[in-house]
């Protein structure tokens, strides 16, 4: 009987799918808890204030575990590669293979060498060295960031490359291909994204010592960097770095763009659609409520701008999950609308002075850091599923990247592994990251502030 299940290429993508969502749960907020560090050790050189130092420590180590937890997690992928998808590595392994390992020479070594001593060297270094350290640990971390996604976006669209004799890719321009026009886009977007992570954190724990009464001046600085860092950061994502996307998806993967709207028919004033429910076997969106006009507008900046329906392409281009894709980027964005509503209440009650009185809304932002990410999930589920068919847009099928001679079997027992080792791994980490926020930063020694005065200090 023929099954989805019994296709292998099913069970390396879930496999290198459910890898890769668990590793990301970490550098995500390592790449956006840098700028926080990086901020407090420049106010605390400025100001001499010791607070934004102890600060500094508390997070390094929140920092710490997420990097040693990230790395361990990321070493399977690179393996994978070769086990699970040797086919695409040796297509596509003399274009992809340049950034991957420009991640892991220039930016992984970068940041590890500096990790330990911003955690453990800041008596040693001095104030001058340990703002150093703390800077080179971010520019680590993001320039890791843009090499993988430099080699993403060359899968999504493939620029600077050449078919060399044997028929596979090679370097045709490295600048073409380190420059391509889509990384600057996603970098931006998902970077902005990871600082919505790491200000939800920073903001559940200052509400979670706020509740408790515990760390006074610690919980007003996080309550107050977060929300407001958290605001901007948002409605940064949305636009112009959403906005743009959208653009690039609309001009270069046209397909992509009907099935994320669930958009079997063509036209101009092409609406957004609030709600709805795709009808894949009626080639239909049931129940539609939308915004006339408003996806011709997003994608191509004017309300009558003709967008392409998933009926205008041949169905063995489209993306082969409709329904997931749909969802996927539906949650997303209904999300990233409610990040936005919420920081922007909590920075006008912190502004006001009256953040820290409000026990209901601490207790929504202490619960509300594991919703970015689930939306930084679902906004790679969206860009993931939206490339199928293709591993590389337009020249490579996923079809053919998976290693035929690695059976159904075998797949499904190491993704067994995986799901059990990285149980444990997951239990390790949050029960040392309890741990630390259970001991808190160092007991304040500097005067409380006036509440009006903790916006952003």
């Amino acid at each position: 009987m023929n099954s989805i299940f019994n296709d292998p290429g099913f069970w390396h993508r879930l496999q290198f799918g459910f890898t890769i969502v668990y590793h990301y749960l970490f550098p995500q907020l390592t790449m956006g808890l840098a700028l926080f560090i990086v901020y407090w050790k420049w106010r605390a050189l400025r100001t001499g204030d010791e607070k934004y130092n102890q600060a500094v420590r508390f997070w390094a180590k929140i920092f710490g575990l997420n990097f040693a937890v990230g790395v361990v997690t990321g070493i399977p992928m690179e393996f994978q590669f070769g086990t699970n998808w040797a086919d695409f590595s040796k297509y596509a392994g003399g274009v992809v293979g340049q950034t991957l390992a420009m991640e892991g020479m220039f930016a992984f070594f970068l940041e590890s060498a500096f990790v330990g001593a911003l955690i453990w060297g800041e008596k040693r270094l001095g104030p001058r060295g340990h703002f150093a350290a703390a800077l080179a640990v971010a520019l680590g971390s993001w320039l890791s960031g843009y090499f993988i996604l430099v080699t993403n976006s060359f899968m999504q669209y493939p620029v600077g490359y050449q078919i060399e004799a044997n028929g596979s890719l090679g370097i045709a321009s490295m600048s073409a291909y380190l420059l391509n026009p889509w990384a600057f886009v996603q970098f931006a977007h998902n970077q902005l994204a990871a600082v919505v992570t790491a200000s939800f954190v920073v903001a559940a724990i200052g509400a979670f010592y706020a509740l408790r009464g515990l760390h006074p001046v610690q919980a007003r600085l996080y309550l107050g960097a977060g929300t407001l860092v958290g605001l901007i950061a948002s409605l940064l994502v949305a636009f112009p770095t959403g906005d743009q996307q959208a653009k690039m998806v609309g001009n270069h993967q046209p397909i992509t763009l009907a099935a994320m709207e669930g958009k079997f028919e063509g036209g101009p004033m092409a609406g957004v659609t609030l709600i709805g429910q795709p009808n894949v076997a009626a080639q239909r969106l049931d129940n539609p409520i939308e915004v006339p006009g408003a996806l011709s507008f997003l994608a191509y900046g004017h309300f009558g701008s003709f967008v392409h329906g998933l009926n205008d392409f041949p169905k063995d281009q489209w993306p082969d999950n409709l329904e997931l894709l749909y969802y996927s980027f539906h949650i997303m964005i209904t999300l990233g609308t409610l990040f936005i509503a919420l920081m922007g209440f909590a920075t006008l009650l912190n502004w006001r002075g009256k953040l820290e009185s409000s026990r209901l809304l601490l207790w929504v932002l202490m619960l509300a850091f594991p919703y970015p990410y689930i939306a930084n999930t679902l906004g790679w589920m969206t860009a993931e599923l939206g490339r199928q068919p293709w591993l590389i847009y337009g020249l490579f099928h996923t079809r053919d990247g998976y290693s035929k001679v690695v059976s159904d079997g075998d797949a499904i027992f190491t993704l067994i592994g995986f799901t059990g080792l990285y149980f444990v791994i997951g239990l390790l980490f949050l029960g040392l990251t309890g741990r630390e926020i259970a001991e808190g930063p160092e007991e304040e020694t500097t005067a409380v502030v006036d509440q009006r005065e903790a916006v952003l200090v």
